[in-house]
């Protein structure tokens, strides 16, 4: 089977790309969730009801990539009235600025990133001056099935507008995924996923996928296709959604203000350095994460850091990898102090403690 590829935003700039199919743990279930959980049971709707129903909810999310000098688009959910947009991380991962297109009065807004969660693609934006906007209907991700049909919408292609709609039909329960960043060489495993049949595109990424009674049951993250046949000449959509009890759940934690080792809230920290590899030390046994270029004015260009240094240690945590430095600044913001090691071209040693600035988010 070819590896399947993201849908998620539509991006100007990278690629994503996904592995790794199977089971996982089942997702998170919301308890006490500060989103209204509609529990009556409507009568099932077509699929223009459904989406007349959904649309107004619903958001088209431009990102700004200013340190890639790239742009990316994908969809979000309304959940309340006052402009608080559930969407996933990767939509926003990267963005000095974001602003969001409100399909239900196609005002623009500019967001504020209020928290995220790369480990479980979330996000949560709050826009600027937003009032008495129309939010989705949330349902209850336990009760979906193999074989339930569903629809999908959202901001396919970032052509905006009317938001594009793609039908099918549940086909696993509990997936997991491998999402991988090719442009930073990173990976994220996303576990406890609805997998359906959805013809979901580029930019449908934060979109919702909905049950026939216009209920929100999953957040659409991935998708791929799969080969069979000849050559592989006959191919099937495979979609990915995290089950909305799950990300309401990460939603009410960001909202709450509540941070963890994975779930960042307020504006990101930054250190301001571009990775290539992730090569040994010079002159060592050890591993570290290359440098491949500096911000000016960042606080690695404050310490000196200079293209083919590789960082070994961030706040005293041992570095390996790229991802590892990400790991270590998740509870820090800007105008934190953190101490940086490591080595030079020529095998030298360095240490500094230097002040984050404000990054881009996720």
């Amino acid at each position: 089977m070819p590896e399947p590829a993201w849908p998620p935003r539509r991006p100007r700039r990278r690629g994503l790309g996904l592995a790794a199919i199977g089971l996982s743990v089942a997702a998170l279930v919301t308890a006490g969730s500060a989103w209204a959980m509609h529990s009556a049971a409507p009568a099932v709707l077509t699929t223009s009801q459904i989406a007349a129903k959904v649309d107004p909810g619903l958001v088209d999310v431009v990102s700004t990539l200013g340190y890639q000098r790239g742009v990316s688009e994908g969809t979000g959910l309304v959940l309340t009235s006052s402009g608080e947009v559930l969407t996933n991380n990767h939509v926003i991962a990267g963005a000095t600025s974001v602003k969001v297109i409100d399909v239900g009065n196609g005002r623009t807004y500019q967001a504020v990133v209020v928290g995220y969660d790369e480990s479980h693609d979330i996000a949560v934006l709050r826009l600027v001056g937003a009032s008495g906007l129309p939010a989705v209907a949330i349902g209850d991700s336990s009760t979906v099935a193999a074989g339930q049909r569903v629809v999908a919408l959202g901001n396919a292609g970032g052509k905006g507008g009317t938001p594009a709609v793609a039908t099918g039909k549940i086909v696993a329960l509990r997936s997991t995924i491998t999402a991988s960043d090719h442009a930073s060489g990173t990976s994220e495993q996303l576990t406890g996923l609805i997998r359906s049949n959805v013809g979901i595109q580029p930019g449908d990424s934060g979109g919702p996928l909905v049950s026939t009674t216009g209920r929100v049951i999953g957040l659409d993250t991935a998708a791929g296709a799969s080969s069979s046949g000849p050559q592989g000449t006959a191919t099937a959509t495979q979609a990915y959604s995290i089950p909305i009890n799950g990300a309401i759940a990460i939603a009410d934690q960001i909202e709450a203000g509540r941070a963890s080792a994975t779930t960042h809230i307020g504006a990101t920290g930054f250190l301001g350095v571009a990775f290539q590899s992730v090569p040994a030390v010079p002159g060592t046994s050890a591993s570290g994460a290359e440098v491949a270029g500096v911000v000016p004015g960042s606080a690695a260009a404050q310490t000196g850091l200079t293209s083919g240094d590789v960082i070994v240690s961030v706040d005293g945590r041992q570095i390996t990898a790229p991802s590892d430095i990400r790991t270590a600044l998740v509870a820090h913001h800007p105008g934190d102090k953190i101490s940086i090691g490591w080595v030079d071209q020529s095998g030298q040693a360095h240490t500094a403690t230097v002040p984050l600035t404000v990054g881009p988010a996720g």
